[in-house]
């Protein structure tokens, strides 16, 4: 008797094959450090020109702090670790349309469970703080 289908061994196979062949990297090379270096120093340049223009007003504010986060971003975005992350999104993308997710019915009995729940450890609570206020407060007198 087989407890797994066919089709799960087969992805989980593949699973196993993708993660064989996954490489772990790190920042190297002079070119990419600068481009980080650079998204950091241009991050910190935002962040300073927000406070340093707070005498001409909010809207030069916000729009020196936009711009810089900004171009931040599009300097991250084009270094190695900037495509990695948008690499890894868009598996995470297709991964979480591969996912079977509940139907109606299904989800508004999991709902009712959990509300159930809820309400049991509600219940014991409210009975266990009765039980200790009768004992302590009422019966031994014991005030917190």
């Amino acid at each position: 008797m087989c407890l797994f289908s066919p089709s799960l061994v087969r992805a989980h196979l593949r699973f196993q094959a993708d993660m064989a062949t996954s490489e772990v990297q790190t920042v190297s090379g002079s070119a990419e450090k600068a481009r980080l270096a650079a998204a950091v120093a241009l991050l910190v340049a935002g962040l300073a020109a927000y406070y340093l223009l707070a005498k001409q007003g909010a809207w030069v504010q916000w729009a020196a702090l936009l711009v810089a986060l900004g171009a931040a971003v599009a300097v991250f975005l084009s270094s190695e670790s900037g495509r990695q992350l948008v690499a890894f999104g868009r598996d995470a993308v297709r991964e979480v349309r591969k996912v079977v997710w509940p139907e109606r019915k299904e989800a508004m009995q999991i709902t009712a469970y959990v509300f159930g729940l809820v309400v049991m450890a509600l219940f014991l609570w409210f009975t266990d703080k009765t039980l200790e206020w009768v004992f302590y407060d009422l019966i031994l007198g014991w005030k917190k």
